[in-house]
């Protein structure tokens, strides 16, 4: 157990043990490991009972992947109601309603996007986090509409920053990000 890291695949456990079913399932039985998925696990050895951040556990289980959306804006400022759903962007094809995941009551919800729009996230120690104007413009190019337009605090959006990011969206979206900013544009906050 003290080789695995503290989120693990079962492949990793194919490396320490001869039959990894039979090593995983005494390890569940004594609360060494819990389950987060098929075939992921957390290694309670290294963690005790702390809870994991449910965006170090959105991106370890789809790789590469950052945290988005509504979750990424609520994290920066942008709209205070905490979002019931970890929305995380990847480029794995393992995305839809069948490939949700629950974790400490709160759904991981995966999205594709292209390559060319995977960029815009930094990395905040365990874990990948989109900047603010980034998860705006991913949230409105994902949900093609506008939610709850009055609970934005668009003061906490560089508009310059979104403006030039939105240069790299289709016009659909950059439609919605002037409906949002009231059709005077981004670049002049």
């Amino acid at each position: 157990m003290q080789n695995l890291p503290k989120l693990f695949r079962y492949a990793d456990v194919a490396k320490y043990s001869a039959n990894p079913n039979v090593f995983l399932t005494r390890a569940l039985k004594q609360e060494f490991v819990s389950r987060i998925a098929k075939g992921f696990y957390i290694n309670r050895l290294l963690t005790g009972k702390n809870v994991l951040r449910i965006e170090e556990v959105a991106c370890f289980l789809r790789n590469p992947a950052y945290v988005s959306c509504e979750w990424a804006l609520n994290y920066h400022g942008v709209i205070l109601q905490s979002p019931t759903v970890c929305t995380t962007i990847t480029l794995s094809p393992s995305v839809g309603e069948r490939n949700k995941v629950s974790y400490m009551g709160t759904t991981i919800e995966y999205s594709k996007i292209s390559e060319a729009l995977f960029w815009g996230f930094v990395n905040e120690g365990g874990f990948n986090m989109a900047g603010a104007e980034k998860a705006l413009m991913d949230m409105l190019y994902l949900r093609k509409k506008i939610s709850f337009k009055s609970e934005f605090e668009m003061a906490r959006i560089n508009g310059k920053k979104v403006a030039a990011i939105a240069e790299k969206y289709p016009q659909s979206t950059r439609k919605l990000l002037a409906e949002l900013y009231g059709c005077d544009g981004a670049k002049d906050r």
